[in-house]
């Protein structure tokens, strides 16, 4: 598999009023063209800092980030974020929030938005293109933030909890739904979420992290058999609950051995 992302032997370390605080330690990991893969861990072992690291918002303070074999200096349309909250814009148009990223890039113009719209049609939001976000329920702003990612056509989506803020029925929809869209364009996506349950029903990886300072504990390949089903159906399968609670168990030591890479 052809290596998309790559953080080469990376540290980072934040610097405030109340000293130096090493957020990552000597942190390597390559994930591949087509890959979907969930980081998890407690608070405090940097999961965050490496979607910033990748989306080229931070920059390491040592040690490489490289995204197509590139060094990742800045942020690029070619690698898409998104948040646990969608941050529309209340006075635009859903279609407009959804195109806001081509329109600050310069492509937008009607073969684009176009585009946007049948994107927004395969995310069950067609006739919602003329309405406000505040008309829309919570699962459906994030579907909007979903196309919005999307429309910029990334190679890659960072993805931070982006389903923490909503009802189960509605999470286990879009759990859904992001994978099939995902998996359909081929796309490399890095989840970063405290659910292990998502963490495990969504990708073909999960990468332990450990805290103090976060650096990887375990990695875990999930089963063909689980991955090749949607997340609400692979959650019924035994290899899932096995799966489960080998991340649950690790998870329990990567805690245990905080601050012993340090």
């Amino acid at each position: 598999m052809e290596t998309l992302l790559e953080l080469q032997n990376v540290t980072h370390v934040y610097v405030g009023d109340q000293g130096a605080s090493m957020a990552v330690e000597n942190l390597s990991m390559a994930i591949g063209r087509g890959e979907f893969v969930s980081l998890v861990g407690p608070s405090g072992c940097g999961k965050t800092t490496v979607l910033s690291l990748l989306a080229g918002l931070l920059t390491p303070t040592k040690g490489v980030v490289l995204a197509g074999g590139e060094r990742v200096v800045r942020p690029s349309s070619k690698i898409g974020y998104m948040l646990q909250q969608d941050y529309l814009f209340p006075w635009r148009t859903i279609l407009e929030n959804a195109a806001i990223g081509l329109m600050i890039g310069g492509g937008r113009n009607a073969a684009a938005l176009e585009s946007v719209r049948t994107l927004l049609a395969e995310l069950g939001l067609a006739g919602t293109e003329t309405k406000m976000p505040y008309e829309l329920s919570g699962g459906m702003r994030q579907r909007v933030a979903l196309a919005r990612t999307l429309a910029t056509e990334p190679d890659v989506l960072l993805l931070d909890e982006p389903f923490s803020a909503l009802d189960m029925h509605i999470k286990l929809q879009l759990e859904d739904l992001v994978h099939e869209t995902l998996a359909a364009r081929g796309k490399t996506a890095v989840l970063v979420t405290h659910d292990l349950a998502e963490a495990a029903a969504m990708s073909d990886r999960v990468i332990v992290l450990a805290p103090n300072p976060g650096r990887i504990h375990a990695v875990f390949d999930i089963p063909e058999a689980v991955r090749s089903l949607p997340p609400t159906q692979a959650r019924k399968l035994p290899e899932f609950q096995r799966v489960f609670d080998a991340l649950w168990e690790a998870l329990e030591r990567g805690e245990q051995a905080g601050g012993e890479g340090s």
